[in-house]
């Protein structure tokens, strides 16, 4: 997703690790121009559990979680303003790309909940359970 100064809408889901960290499964990253979506393994093994509410498991993932930094990292690497949803995802990934960037929360924007999806996935998901 190369870019000038793009803005840039990102955020994640996640499962509860071990230590009921935070482990991201997916990362999304929208422009104007371009969206990506990036599916990480688990950074270590555990009994498989996953989410009803967005459908992701813990044995789900193609990319190695060693690469989780530097993925996030390049990805915003063209954008000039960073946009998420929600005090928690905000503060993770300002805390994740050193940057303090918008959260969408504070500005009265509607609920993704509220969005008309024009764009389906094709791709087989790994419901869970």
């Amino acid at each position: 997703m190369a870019g000038a100064s793009r803005e840039s809408l990102i955020g994640f889901e996640f499962l509860r690790g071990r230590q009921n960290e935070t482990v991201v499964k997916e990362l999304y990253i929208a422009s104007s121009k371009a969206s990506e979506t990036f599916r990480f393994k688990s950074p270590y093994k555990m009994a498989d559990h996953g989410s009803s509410e967005n459908g992701i498991n813990w044995a789900d993932g193609h990319i190695e979680y060693k690469e989780f930094h530097t993925v996030v990292t390049e990805a915003v690497v063209g954008s000039a303003h960073l946009y998420a949803y929600g005090v928690s995802k905000f503060t993770f990934l300002s805390s994740l790309t050193g940057r303090t960037d918008h959260n969408l929360d504070d500005m009265d924007c509607p609920t993704p909940d509220s969005f008309n999806h024009k764009h389906w996935c094709t791709m087989p998901c790994h419901k869970f359970p």
